[in-house]
Order: C-alpha cells, then structure tokens, then sequence
C-alpha cells in the first residue's frame, strides 16, 4: 500500500550502481552518512509569438533534465559513499552510473546518470569530513508509479 500524507524527509531513499551504467539490481547500492538532499528539474522551454496571439507569447516544454544534489559526510569503507567519491578524480564515461530515488510513497524514479563531485573532504578542523555530488541525468528517467 502506498503511502500517503506529509512524510519526512529521511523517507527517501537513494541508490548507485557500483558498476557503472552496467550495474545490474544487485550492484544497486545506498550511500551511507547523506544528510540533505534537493533537487533540480531543467525543463527547456520553447517560445513563440504568433501574430493572431497580438503579442502574447506561446510556450511549449520540449525538453527536461534532472539534478539531485546529496550531501553528507564521506565514510570510507561504505560501497555507495566509495563509489561516489572515486568518481571525485575521474573523468569522461568513467562518472557514469546508475542511480535510484525510491520515494516515500513507494513510486521510483531511475535514470543513468553522470556523477559530479563537488566537495570531498572539505570543511572546518573540528569537522567531520564532508562529501557532496550533483546526480545528473543522462536521458529520460523510468518512473514507477506506487505499488497499489
């Protein structure tokens, strides 16, 4: 039964493919110690303004893309944390994978995606290291609706 109402954020969940855009369901793994997460939809927007409109503009959405952006502490020995922050000192096909949203609801939404780590290690003395990565689709994501 899905779920319904207001939920807490740490309902969703979150997996990576360990072994890149290949990754079959057994290599779909979490990332331990991820504390925030937002999330970024591109929708690319066509306009035009036709005369009979008298200046009033048309719009038509005819391309999307998607970015999650997750951060958390880096956790060494963790395979999900691992895998994400090796792609920190990669380039090219090698940031590539497969990524999962399980929403609370029950439904799903996985994507290929390009990995962009944007903070690994960082922060004050007293702090615990940090790791944060931008999840960027690569072509149209499979969404799944809530079991019934």
């Amino acid at each position: 039964m899905a779920k319904t109402g207001v939920f807490p954020v740490f309902d969703n969940k979150f997996k990576i493919g360990t072994s890149g855009r290949s990754s079959a369901d057994s290599d779909m793994v979490t990332i331990k110690e991820m504390e925030t997460f937002s999330v970024k939809i591109d929708g690319k927007v066509q306009e035009w303004s036709p005369m009979e409109e008298q200046g009033w503009t048309k719009r038509m959405t005819t391309g999307k893309a998607i970015t999650l952006s997750l951060s958390g502490k880096l956790c060494p020995g963790d395979p999900g944390n691992d895998y994400v922050a090796a792609a920190a000192w990669k380039s090219g096909t090698d940031c590539d994978t497969k990524f999962e949203w399980e929403f609370p609801s029950g439904a799903k939404l996985a994507f290929d995606a390009v990995l962009n780590v944007t903070d690994i290690g960082g922060g004050d003395s007293t702090a615990v290291a940090a790791l944060a990565f931008d999840c960027m689709s690569h072509g149209k994501p499979v969404y799944t609706p809530a079991p019934e």
